[in-house]
């Protein structure tokens, strides 16, 4: 009896997980069923010093400056690993963009793209929900940009404070800066 009831648990159990297994057709209307024929993407390089997050930040501070911001962005440069190089915080800038600032920074360089990227791919529809799936490196906000110095990722710079289109204004110029 006891091996009976062993016998019909195991063929329920396999006959429940088989659907687990099956084949998904492909879907032609979904971009991602496409598979590449290589892949391209921007190597890392060394970290960004000191001097040189510095000088991005500066930069975009002057940004906010000559379009007479009020002062109120936060902007964060970040090595390639997303981990923190150097900060300014605005005078008036909200303490969420502290944060915000970092993460937009630390997305930029470990997804090695702008974070306006996400952005766009979220408002295309459902096949780019899974995105928010990544981990906690994703946001899908503009104003995080690589910092790319000799072809190579050394970090890069983020800014929270304003309207979108205003932190990647900000954050352009940061990468600018570097050039």
């Amino acid at each position: 009896m006891r091996r009976l009831t062993s016998m019909m648990a195991m063929c329920a159990a396999l006959m429940i997980s088989t659907g687990a297994f099956a084949q998904v057709p492909a879907d032609p209307n979904n971009p991602n069923e496409t598979v590449p024929d290589a892949v391209t993407f921007l190597p890392y390089g060394e970290s960004i010093d000191l001097a040189n997050a510095k000088k991005a930040a500066e930069a975009a501070a002057a940004e906010v400056a000559k379009r007479n911001w009020k002062d109120a962005f936060c902007i964060s440069v970040v090595s390639p690993s997303g981990d923190l190089v150097y900060f300014m915080k605005g005078d008036n800038c909200q303490y969420a963009s502290i944060d915000i600032s970092q993460h937009k920074a630390r997305a930029a360089a470990r997804y090695r793209r702008p974070t306006l990227v996400f952005e766009r791919l979220l408002a295309k529809g459902g096949y780019f929900a899974y995105l928010p799936t990544l981990g906690d490196a994703f946001i899908a906000s503009r104003g995080g940009n690589p910092l790319v110095v000799g072809g190579k990722i050394i970090g890069a710079i983020g800014v929270s404070g304003g309207t979108g289109s205003q932190d990647d204004t900000i954050s352009q110029a940061g990468v600018a800066g570097l050039k």
